[in-house]
C-alpha cells in the first residue's frame, strides 16, 4: 500500500488464501479498495523451493486464474474509476438501540459481534450513568485510540463508550478508574496476529485493596469479581472500540487464546513480595495506584520451587524452552520469590533479572534457526541494530543471550499454598496511573 499509494509504484500484493478477507478489508479501510491482490495456497512454511514454484506456476485458489497472469495484469492494467475511489465507511454506531426484550437484545449484541460470546449485562442508560459516577471525568472526554494491528486505522473513543463496555462485562463503578486506565494505554487486548496473542494486566497500589482485587490464591484464575470483570472489560472495549474482532476478517489468531477472556488480569502481591512493587520499578511512588500492561502472551513454562542443588540448571532449561523472540516475565508465588532470595542471594529484583539474562543462552545456530527469530529479529540484525547485529556475527556454537536484559521482568503473585511459579512469554508495554482516572 505504501509503494502504490505514497510513491505511485505499481504493486501487486501476494498473500496466502487464508488471508483473503482480512487483506481486502485492510486495503478498503485504508482507502485503496482497488489494490491488486493475488493469492497462493497456504501453507508456505516448510515447503520446498519446487513446491513453492508450483504455487507460482499454478492458479490463484480464490479466483481460479493463473497466478502469474494476475500479477502481470495487476502491474500493467490501469485502475478503473471505482478502483481509484476510496471506500467510504460509517465508523459511528448509534448511541442507543431500539427497545426490545432482554433476550432479543442479548441476541442482537451477540450477532453484531459486540460480545465475547458469553452473556453480558445489557448497558442500559441507567447502568451506564451509574458506571460513569465511578470517575470524575466527563462522559464525552476522549480516552484514547486503539487498533488491532498497525495495518489498520486507529479508532478514537470516549469515557462513555468505555463505560458501556464496562457495564457489559459486569464491572462495578468502583472498578471504573482501572478500566479507564487500561483503555488509555493504547494497547489493545484484542490484537490480531496469526500466533493468537493475548494481553496481561497487573494492578499495583492501594486500589487493589480498595476494590477487592485478588493478589493471592487463585489471582490469575476466575476467582475474584474485580479481576475477572476488569479483565473482561479490557477485552470488550478493545474489541468494540477498535472496529471489531471477527475471525477471518479482523482477527487471524490461528488457534485463538483463552487468556483473552479476561486478559490475565490480577493484582501484584506487594505485601508478601521480598522486592519493591512492579510499578515502583517503573517510576511511580509506592502509594500510587497503577496498572501495567504486557502484550504477546501465548507461551508459558512452569515448575515447583527451586531445588537445593540443581536449581540453576532447572531454570536455565525452563528459559531454553521459551520462544526466544518473546521475552520472559517471571510470575512468582511469594514462596518461590523468597527462594530466589535465600538460594540465589537476589536481595534486589534487578540482581535476579541480571542472572536470568545471563542464564538464558543458547547456541547461535539454534537461535537463528527459530522461525519467529528469522521473521522479526534477523532483519533488524542485518540492518545493524544491536544487540542483534553482534549476535548474528557470533560463531555457530557460541552461546548467545536469548533476550535483551531490559525486556526481562518479574511480578509476585499467588497465595503461598505452594511454591509454584511460571514464566510468561510476553512483552512489557507500559505502566499508567489509575489515580489519574478517578
Amino acid at each position: 500500500m505504501t509503494l502504490e499509494g505514497k510513491y505511485g509504484v505499481p504493486t501487486v500484493a501476494v498473500h496466502t488464501d487464508k488471508f483473503d478477507r482480512v487483506v481486502r478489508s485492510v486495503a478498503a479501510v485504508s482507502g485503496m479498495p482497488g489494490l491488486r491482490q493475488v493469492f497462493v495456497p497456504q501453507p508456505i512454511m516448510g515447503k520446498t523451493a519446487r513446491e513453492l514454484r508450483a504455487y507460482v506456476d499454478g492458479v490463484d485458489p480464490i479466483t481460479g486464474r493463473p497466478v502469474m497472469q494476475e500479477i502481470v495484469e495487476g502491474l500493467t492494467r490501469p485502475f478503473a474509476a471505482d478502483e481509484e475511489s476510496p471506500a467510504r465507511f460509517d465508523r459511528s454506531t448509534p448511541r442507543l438501540v431500539a427497545p426490545d426484550t432482554p433476550e432479543r437484545l442479548e441476541r442482537l449484541f451477540l450477532d453484531s459481534h459486540w460480545t465475547d460470546g458469553l452473556p453480558i449485562v445489557l448497558p442500559t442508560e441507567a447502568r451506564v450513568a451509574a458506571m460513569l459516577r465511578g470517575t470524575g471525568r466527563k462522559a464525552d472526554e476522549v480516552v484514547g485510540r486503539l487498533r488491532s494491528t498497525h495495518f489498520r486505522e486507529h479508532w478514537e473513543y470516549t469515557v462513555e463508550k468505555v463505560a458501556v463496555n464496562a457495564v457489559m462485562a459486569g464491572a462495578r463503578p468502583e472498578y471504573f478508574p482501572v478500566i479507564l486506565a487500561l483503555a488509555a494505554t493504547g494497547v489493545t487486548a484484542r490484537s490480531s496476529s496469526s500466533s493468537a496473542m493475548a494481553t496481561m494486566a497487573v494492578v499495583n497500589g492501594p486500589v487493589r485493596r480498595e476494590i477487592g482485587m485478588n493478589a493471592g490464591t487463585g489471582a490469575m484464575g476466575p476467582y475474584a469479581h474485580a479481576n475477572a470483570t476488569i479483565g473482561r472489560a479490557y477485552g470488550l472495549l478493545s474489541q468494540n472500540l477498535q472496529g471489531g474482532s471477527v475471525p477471518g476478517l479482523s482477527y487471524m489468531g490461528n488457534q485463538g487464546n483463552s487468556y483473552a477472556y479476561n486478559s490475565v488480569t490480577f493484582a501484584e502481591n506487594e505485601e508478601r513480595s521480598p522486592w519493591e512493587p512492579f510499578h515502583v520499578q517503573h517510576g511511580l511512588a509506592a502509594g500510587d495506584s497503577a496498572v501495567s500492561v504486557f502484550s504477546g502472551c501465548r507461551s508459558t513454562a512452569f515448575t515447583l520451587g527451586l531445588r537445593e542443588r540443581q536449581w540453576r540448571a532447572h531454570v536455565g532449561n525452563l528459559l531454553r524452552g521459551m520462544e526466544p523472540s518473546i521475552p520472559p516475565t517471571l510470575l512468582l508465588d511469594p514462596i518461590a520469590a523468597r527462594q530466589f532470595v535465600d538460594r540465589g542471594g537476589f536481595v534486589k529484583k534487578d540482581a535476579l533479572l541480571d542472572w536470568i539474562h545471563d542464564a538464558a543462552r543458547m547456541p547461535a545456530r539454534e537461535y537463528w534457526d527459530y522461525q519467529l527469530v528469522q521473521n522479526y529479529i534477523y532483519p533488524r540484525a542485518t540492518f545493524g541494530e544491536e544487540p542483534w547485529a553482534s549476535r548474528l556475527r557470533a560463531a555457530p556454537d557460541a552461546l548467545i543471550h536469548m533476550f535483551r536484559r531490559e525486556d526481562i521482568h518479574a511480578v509476585v503473585v499467588g497465595g503461598e499454598t505452594n511454591g509454584y511459579w511460571r514464566i510468561m512469554g510476553c512483552t512489557y508495554q507500559k505502566t499508567v496511573s489509575v489515580d489519574a482516572w478517578r
